[in-house]
């Protein structure tokens, strides 16, 4: 058997509402090979309920029989031999493009970069729905001005399952149109409900107006 070490590529992954981001940067990491599987159950400890690896009688086949093969230049399920025994979550994670990934600034947690910026501040979606979208969040009562709408928070999406836990409603989206004026039907609609602050949003697919219960 070698005795060279053996090079594992790390790829890190980002958990977010809409599922697994796979993240554009690798590192590539040497372990000796008699210490392969002390290194797995530190890197992935069985009391993490995100970790998983591979059986180990596998992973002591491949060792016996020294196989090796580049890194893929795409990470996806065609590049992965064991696809079928990845947890679903994670091979929907590999059926989508790669992106930029950086931590969040209040909880350190890997999130999509841009996805979630408040104050020029990188957040995942949980922090930018509690500091945006909590009591002290920018709620309005009564109609937008023009000016307003120049300035409204935007992000990739607002998370239903988030918004509940803030005691906030989604209460009409809207995809921008030119030929729609969207802030007459925005304004429209705050006036025929002014007994609740509101708030605009701007996402990737348009206008959210959201709704504090």
């Amino acid at each position: 058997m070698r005795n060279d070490p053996i090079t594992a590529q790390l790829v890190p992954l980002a958990w977010t509402p809409t599922g697994i981001a796979l993240g554009t940067q690798r590192q590539g990491v040497g372990i000796a090979r008699a210490g392969l599987l002390d290194w797995i159950d530190r890197t992935f400890p069985p009391d993490d309920e995100r970790a998983f690896v591979a059986s180990v009688r596998d992973l002591e086949l491949l060792i016996r029989i020294d196989w090796e093969s580049p890194f893929p230049e795409k990470l996806d399920d065609d590049s992965v031999i064991n696809v079928d025994d990845l947890p679903d979550e994670i091979a929907e994670g590999l059926a989508q493009p790669a992106a930029a990934l950086v931590a969040c600034a209040a909880c350190r947690r890997l999130c999509v970069r841009d996805d979630f910026l408040w104050k020029e501040k990188q957040l995942c979606a949980w922090d930018y729905h509690a500091q945006v979208f909590g009591k002290r969040g920018p709620w309005r009562e009564g109609p937008y001005e023009a000016r307003h709408f120049e300035t409204l928070p935007s992000c990739a999406y607002v998370a239903a399952d988030l918004l509940r836990e803030r005691n906030v409603e989604i209460l009409l989206t809207l995809q921008e149109l030119p030929e729609m004026p969207i802030d007459k039907i925005v304004n429209a609609l705050l006036q025929s409900d002014s007994a609740y602050p509101h708030m605009a949003v701007r996402t990737q697919s348009g206008i959210a107006v959201l709704r504090e219960k």
